[in-house]
């Protein structure tokens, strides 16, 4: 151990890194990101691609098993986790207590994930089982919706509303959560999202998810830890300031041009903008702001897509921002499109866990396959050896 003023000196491997910012600590084959470019790709496949060419359920089978399945494969992995997706009402008892006691929707969904594992038929299966460790994960994410829509509305005192297995999985969550059908508009709108946040690299809550793996935790614990992870205010809930800034503006006396003036005259911070890889506008963005015109278009209210419009293009245009390197991320378009949905923006953030338990489950399962125990080391910087006084000496 090195002590300070002790005559050990540290090598380049010793050098900090805080945050492991630009620390190489694993390899995968899930996605890329060329933040230059702007560019996002699952597994070789780009992101607009199968943003509308696929369904998020495809998208699961592609980060878990490496390749897009066939009609076949797709119908048996999609029925599988269909008839997975109904939750025992002990867990709905627990999330009506959490409701009464005004938790948040995105603790009642780390406790319900929690809570999940208690019906797990392979609970026993060997840590290195990877088929048994694909099929918990599986029963996991068929779960999330049944947990996350029925907490919203449980708190709002109504009655839980059973999956259904005949809707996809992004149709069957609004259909829970609203108790109607969604419309196709709707339901594609909410698919395309689920697979835009589907995985993102290394980042805060992928890495947290993936140490608990390397442990050889089970995945309810890997999934648990990922939706902690994700809780706090530099990793998710960008996408909630950012529909409360819009809605801010529409109660205002303030045109949106009036307000992003104001803004950057304050040095204000803008929510939705910058990224920490991303140096151009990020193309989960262009996708949902497109969806968001469709939206809008479909009811015949396009407020928000003029006030998202109105501040995007006085930023490039008059302020150049993007030249600078900051962008709009996919949270300046994904909060106004799950308000468009109709969706409590409280609820933004777990939506994103939802569709990023993919994401964690896949890269747990590709880590697991040659696991080594992630365990860092931390620089001791306390004082140099010392004796113990008497304790009538201290």
């Amino acid at each position: 151990m090195f002590f300070p003023g002790s005559s050990k000196r540290l090598g380049m491997a010793d050098e900090l890194q805080k945050g492991l910012e630009g620390v190489l600590v694993a390899e995968s084959e899930m996605s890329d990101i060329d933040g230059e470019a702007g560019r996002l790709v699952y597994r070789g496949y780009d992101i607009e691609d199968l943003a509308r060419e696929t369904t998020y359920e495809e998208v699961l089978y592609l980060l878990w098993h490496g390749d897009l399945p066939d009609s076949d494969e797709l119908a048996d992995f999609a029925d599988a986790m269909a008839a997975e997706r109904a939750v025992d009402d002990r867990v709905f008892d627990t999330l009506a207590a959490l409701g009464e006691a005004g938790e948040s929707p995105m603790a009642a969904l780390r406790t319900g994930v929690s809570m999940l594992s208690t019906d797990e038929p392979e609970a026993d299966a060997e840590p290195e089982d990877l088929a048994a460790a694909r099929r918990k994960g599986r029963r996991i994410v068929a779960k999330i919706p049944t947990v996350l829509a029925n907490y919203d509305r449980l708190r709002r005192g109504e009655d839980p509303v059973e999956p259904r297995e005949d809707l996809g999985y992004a149709a069957n969550f609004l259909y829970m959560l609203t108790g109607a059908e969604p419309d196709d508009v709707a339901a594609e709108t909410f698919d395309m999202a689920l697979i835009l946040h589907a995985d993102h690299g290394l980042n805060a809550s992928t890495f947290t998810a993936m140490v608990i793996g390397s442990t050889l935790a089970d995945l309810y614990s890997a999934v648990t830890g990922g939706i902690g992870a994700l809780s706090g205010s530099l990793h998710g809930g960008a996408n909630q300031d950012v529909i409360e800034t819009l809605l801010e503006i529409e109660e205002s006396d303030l045109t949106a041009q009036e307000w992003i003036e104001q803004q950057v005259a304050n040095d204000a911070r803008i929510p939705g903008w910058g990224h920490r890889v991303y140096k151009t506008k990020d193309p989960r963005a262009k996708i949902l702001e497109a969806k968001l015109s469709d939206l809008s278009e479909a009811d015949g209210d396009d407020q928000m897509l003029r006030y998202t419009s109105t501040i995007e293009n006085y930023l490039v245009e008059e302020k150049n921002l993007i030249e600078k390197g900051i962008a709009p991320n996919v949270d300046f378009y994904s909060g106004a499109v799950y308000h468009k949905l109709g969706i409590s923006a409280d609820t933004y953030t777990p939506i994103f866990a939802m569709s990023r338990a993919g994401g964690w489950i896949g890269h747990v399962l590709e880590y697991q396959a040659e696991n080594r125990l992630i365990r860092p080391r931390g620089r001791y910087t306390g004082p140099s050896p010392r004796d113990v006084p008497p304790i009538d000496e201290r």
